[in-house]
């Protein structure tokens, strides 16, 4: 129970990989404020976790500085403090690059990275008002470094989040307080099924690139989510970890015409 009686605020909470990172947490002896923009879905996912006495679920959109506000400012007021922050809400949509709306861009830019900044902003400023000191995880892509077209738009939400994550590293490692990030291959959640499964060729084609053969488990990635907020971490900072199944070592495959 090395992270028991910290407190942490995650958002992106309803399902998949936050919903993972809440539970991890909350077995952990972590106190757990959860944000989502979909409010059915969060109230659904704070009664399965149960807890009343350990989590709060508030409803908001991250890409408004207000509402990732409100969410700090509810874990103050709940539980008294704010130690861990998970900024892991994002979107993805799986559409040609020249097909890209202004108003598709500016979503995904908007949830993914701009909400990100938010949370970051909001955790560090709670953190230094406090004494200084904390974790702040952003959750980041395989996507950073890889360049798949179909998902540009947040291809480049992710490389934007590894630069966020590095220059907050530098700007609050005076207050003690570590930014990290954590970049999953192909992990098994909602998002997945619809943006990069979309068929069972495109499976394939992902397995392919994959050595562990399989898609990763939510649980999988929380748990290096758990690693990084603990003191086992603490001389981690401005890093992306890639729990990817071995996904970085291979190169993209490009379609190659018969000559």
């Amino acid at each position: 129970m090395k992270l028991s009686g910290k407190v942490a605020a995650i958002t992106g909470a309803a399902r998949g990989i936050g919903k993972a990172c809440a539970k991890r947490f909350l077995d952990d002896g972590v106190k757990v404020v959860i944000s989502d923009v979909d409010a059915d879905g969060l109230a659904a996912t704070a009664a399965e976790l149960g807890r009343p006495d350990a989590l709060r679920a508030v409803p908001g959109n991250v890409a408004k500085r207000a509402d990732v506000d409100r969410l700090v400012v509810t874990a103050v007021k709940e539980f008294g403090r704010l130690d861990i922050m998970v900024n892991n809400a994002g979107v993805a949509r799986n559409r040609d690059i020249l097909e890209i709306s202004e108003e598709e861009f500016d979503e995904i830019i908007g949830i993914n990275l701009k909400g990100a900044f938010f949370g970051v902003q909001a955790a560090a400023k709670q953190m230094i008002a406090q004494g200084g000191g904390g974790v702040i995880i952003n959750m980041s892509s395989v996507n950073a470094l890889l360049a798949i077209p179909a998902l540009a738009t947040y291809a480049m939400s992710k490389g934007g989040m590894k630069q966020l994550t590095s220059v907050a590293a530098v700007a609050l490692a005076p207050h003690n307080i570590r930014v990290v990030a954590v970049g999953p291959g192909t992990i098994l959640t909602d998002m997945v099924a619809s943006s990069i499964y979309t068929s069972e060729d495109a499976r394939k084609t992902v397995m392919s690139r994959t050595p562990a053969g399989r898609g990763g488990e939510p649980s999988e990635v929380a748990s290096v989510v758990a690693f990084l907020a603990s003191d086992d971490a603490s001389y981690i900072t401005g890093q992306t970890i890639y729990p990817d199944g071995g996904r970085l070592i291979l190169n993209y495959t490009v379609p190659v015409k018969d000559k």
